[in-house]
């Protein structure tokens, strides 16, 4: 892994992703209140004219530390108000922005058949940049704190119809080439679903890569898939948005090059890669 910047990032003319979460977590801000989510919108709502309201996201900060045990008592929070994550969400609802006291995350989704995934340097990447900039000068001109950047997190959601993935590989070993299926013995029958979760560190603690891989039906169709989520999250060198985006930078290669370390040449093919 060490040399794989000097190697160009693979492409793939028909990926499988379905979704992409491009977000940052950061010290709460503590002026942020409820009002203020309609006051964000209101400078957004040409471009994101619907919204829904959430349940705020967990946090999940990569730690390098010695693991912790768990508490014997739960910890019992005081709030002043009920804490929220909102979505403003774009009026062809391919994307969306999260916001909540301590995270902003810009999504793009795909919402049928037809929708190409706009690829990350032409289209990704710089709607997070515009949509993280009006959010930093609205905390600015708000004073409501400083955005102190605690974790960057890439994530891409994969979708693969388990029709085609299968009949194209004959065996999930030959999508995913660290699965091999076999046991120690002969008394198991092949296995009727197969679901897995695995990490990667990044070099220096620069993060983690995780790769789940579960099967799922699709909503949109009732088809039946294997989700492929990667997410890649660790912190970046400082709070600035050069820092920001470089670690996002970094991240989306750690996803790109991990999703093709882990499907095989076969699947490559298959979603025409390219380089």
């Amino acid at each position: 892994m060490a040399n794989a910047s000097e190697k160009p990032l693979p492409k793939y003319a028909a990926p499988p992703v379905v979704e992409t979460v491009l977000g940052v977590e950061f010290a709460q801000l503590e002026k942020w209140g409820i009002p203020y989510f309609g006051v964000l919108w209101g400078r957004i709502k040409d471009q994101f004219p619907k919204f829904e309201v959430k349940f705020p996201l967990a946090s999940q900060i990569e730690d390098f530390g010695k693991p912790k045990l768990p508490t014997q008592t739960p910890a019992v929070q005081f709030m002043t108000e009920p804490d929220v994550r909102c979505w403003f969400i774009g009026g062809d609802d391919r994307t969306l922005i999260q916001v909540q006291r301590n995270r902003f995350t810009h999504n793009w989704r795909k919402t049928g058949p037809a929708d190409a995934y706009p690829h990350y340097d032409g289209s990704v990447r710089p709607a997070f940049q515009r949509a993280w900039r009006v959010f930093l000068d609205f905390v600015n001109e708000y004073q409501l704190g400083d955005v102190s950047v605690l974790q960057c997190e890439v994530t891409y959601i994969n979708h693969l119809d388990v029709g085609q993935v299968l009949n194209s590989a004959c065996g999930l070993q030959e999508v995913f080439p660290c699965w091999s299926g076999k046991t120690s013995g002969s008394f198991l029958p092949a296995p009727e679903n197969v679901g897995f979760d695995v990490t990667y560190q990044m070099p220096n603690h620069e993060g983690r890569l995780r790769v789940s891989m579960k099967p799922a039906i699709r909503n949109q169709d009732g088809q039946e898939i294997l989700q492929l989520t990667l997410t890649a999250r660790g912190k970046p060198k400082g709070s600035d948005a050069d820092s920001v985006l470089a670690w996002l930078d970094k991240g989306r290669e750690w996803v790109v090059r991990g999703f093709t370390d882990f499907t095989s040449e076969k699947m490559h093919r298959l979603w025409r890669r390219s380089t």
